[in-house]
């Protein structure tokens, strides 16, 4: 993996702003800790900063290629897992390769077919291609969002990067708050809508699209979305097609020239990939897979079962790593671990977040790190297949808002009323869920329940899942990890998006076609264990460490938090019993001890990025 800058400007000569382009690229050097490059001219700026998985040697960047008299240069970050199927046809058509990288292949691909190469692209990617010819900037994401990318229009400038503090490293990107700014960090966070970039005038190239960008402008345009239609395999070929799909994408994915792991909770998504690697390095002769697990100091000691985790993940952990004789690895963190990468956590996804939840990703990748350079991970089956509650429970189905995020009459409250009146968060909210409900690709006639499921999975691949996958890539790269999700593959989610609820549900289980599809590679204790979200810690020490750490902000007159809440109610809320007043903060895993970490997170962003409020 990668991180890259761009920046094209129609009317000052970039060729001698070396300086200021290597500032932008400079602050992803732990997205690409190998090698940087650059490249200038007049018009264009790019800049790289590499993480070495594939061909060492061959795959420096900025790259440029040229077929007949057509000269192009691109900065990507990504992995295609179709690499050698695309060498094949490039070949075919008279084109040659002096290296065995895929981004050569997708720098070829590109001269060959345009804006048109993107359909043909299996793998997670954000890429830009100056095309001198064209005088055009072509920039593509992949289909899913995997790989994150977000741009600025500042007069005649044009900048993109693949994270907000390269953009904000030019003196034309300020962090700056509008309105609608307020409306994502108090009202949609830790989440963001798709194509936003939070603060003013920064944007997101949303998934599954692509930017031409020219003297008139900047234009995007989807190259994929998903489409409803009838299904009409029976159980039996449809297990057998999810098996195909699944086994394909893992199989895929394990390529690379450096250490390849797996990430193994003991859950049925993890379980799965860890399987299928694991039978794949047998039969390659790749020697023994290495899994890793996270837990914490004392967690057995103060878990409680719940409905959202009804058991702990150990003992199950053990069982599939001994079942599959994978290297195992279980790396326990404590509180004080935690509370020290918060911060962290806020410099890696340049936003306040998911609080623990991304801290402990961030700690156990920079663990990883050490031993491995590529991990797999069983992200996404849950929004692909339907796994949460909110899939299978009524009052959440029908909520009538995003049913991981229900409390935004409690989040408003926490707003100075000042704010809150100017700001409208409950309005902003119900306005992005109108919104997304309006893209929904309807299947005509189809039954309004079965209808209702489809805008829920509609939401959760491009709501819920791109947080996920937003936290994912943030702190593994933080940690100069490249982090593979399998279950991402779109072949997969475009298949698994029409199977019908009671197919889905087969069993009457969620994940059910899942379970039935993977049968026999997996213990039944594993292949039907209920699920249970990403493990964090039950300590009581956390949440009064981060109660403790509100509580100093909310006494400390300089904050500039206290300008924007209402500090008596957020008193009220840090001086409560945090298990008796559990608040569903967001999701499964946040709750109140999350909600007082998120605001300390968002007290020190709101000070370490000098962010403004534009009224």
């Amino acid at each position: 993996m990668c991180g890259i800058v761009g920046w094209i400007d129609w009317e000052k000569d970039l060729s001698g702003e070396r300086n200021m382009l290597q500032k932008m690229t400079q602050c992803l050097k732990d997205r690409g800790p190998d090698a940087e490059g650059f490249w200038l001219t007049p018009r264009a700026a790019l800049g790289h900063r590499r993480l070495v998985v594939v061909d060492p040697a061959g795959g420096q960047q900025p790259m440029s290629a040229l077929k007949n008299e057509h000269a192009c240069t691109m900065i990507y970050n990504g992995e295609l897992y179709n690499t050698e199927d695309l060498r094949a046809e490039l070949l075919a058509c008279g084109h040659t390769f002096q290296s065995h990288s895929d981004t050569e292949v997708l720098l070829h691909t590109y001269l060959e077919w345009g804006p048109d190469c993107l359909s043909k692209l299996n793998g997670i990617f954000a890429f830009a291609i100056w095309d001198e010819r064209e005088q055009r900037l072509f920039v593509g994401r992949d289909r899913m969002g995997v790989k994150p990318l977000f741009y600025a229009q500042r007069g005649s400038s044009f900048l993109l990067a693949s994270e907000l503090k390269a953009l904000l490293a030019h003196p034309e990107v300020k962090p700056e708050l509008s309105r609608e700014g307020l409306a994502e960090v108090f009202g949609i966070s830790p989440a963001r809508t798709p194509g936003h970039g939070v603060f003013h005038n920064v944007h997101e190239v949303r998934p599954g699209a692509y930017l031409l960008v020219t003297r008139d402008g900047v234009k995007q345009k989807r190259y994929w979305q998903l489409k409803s239609h009838p299904h009409t395999d029976d159980l039996e070929t449809t297990a057998e097609r999810v098996r195909e799909l699944v086994t394909d994408s893992i199989e895929r994915q394990l390529v690379a020239d450096v250490p390849v792991s797996t990430l193994l909770s003991g859950g049925l998504d993890s379980s799965i990939i860890t399987a299928v690697a694991a039978d794949h390095f047998q039969k390659t002769g790749r020697g023994t897979l290495h899994s890793y697990s996270i837990d914490y100091v004392d967690n057995r000691k103060h878990f409680k079962a719940s409905a959202f985790q009804p058991n702990e993940d150990e003992p199950y952990v053990q069982l599939v790593t001994k079942f599959l004789g994978t290297e195992h690895h279980t790396i326990k963190f404590d509180t004080d671990d935690l509370i020290d990468s918060l911060k962290t956590a806020t410099l890696a996804r340049d936003l306040p977040g998911m609080a623990d939840v991304d801290a402990s990703l961030y700690l156990f990748c920079r663990e990883i790190k050490k031993e491995t350079t590529v991990v797999l991970s069983g992200e996404c089956a849950d929004e692909v297949f339907g796994g949460y509650p909110w899939f299978h429970r009524e009052e959440l189905l029908h909520a009538g808002t995003f049913p991981w995020s229900r409390v935004t009459k409690e989040r408003a409250s926490w707003l100075s009323p000042e704010l809150r009146d100017w700001v409208k968060p409950e309005e902003y909210v119900a306005m992005r869920y109108e919104e997304s409900l309006d893209e929904v690709p309807h299947l005509p006639g189809e039954d309004p329940i079965e209808a209702r499921r489809r805008e829920m999975f509609y939401l959760n691949i491009t709501w819920f899942m791109n947080t996920l996958l937003d936290r994912k890539d943030r702190m593994s790269m933080a940690a100069s990890l490249e982090a593979r999700v399998p279950f991402c593959d779109h072949r997969i989610v475009e298949y698994v998006w029409n199977i019908p609820w009671d197919m889905k549900t087969h069993g009457n289980r969620e994940k059910g076609i899942l379970r039935k599809a993977m049968e026999g590679i997996l213990p039944d204790e594993v292949l039907y264990r209920k699920k249970s979200p990403y493990p964090k810690t039950h300590n009581p020490a956390y949440t009064e460490a981060v109660r403790s750490w509100l509580l100093d902000i909310i006494n400390d007159s300089s904050s500039p938090l206290l300008q924007l809440v209402d500090v008596p109610t957020i008193r009220k809320i840090a001086e409560s019993d945090a298990q008796a007043s559990s608040i569903p903060f967001f999701g499964q895993l946040m709750s109140t001890p999350q909600l007082f970490a998120y605001l300390g997170q968002l007290d020190y962003w709101l000070r370490e990025y000098h962010v403004s409020i534009r009224t």
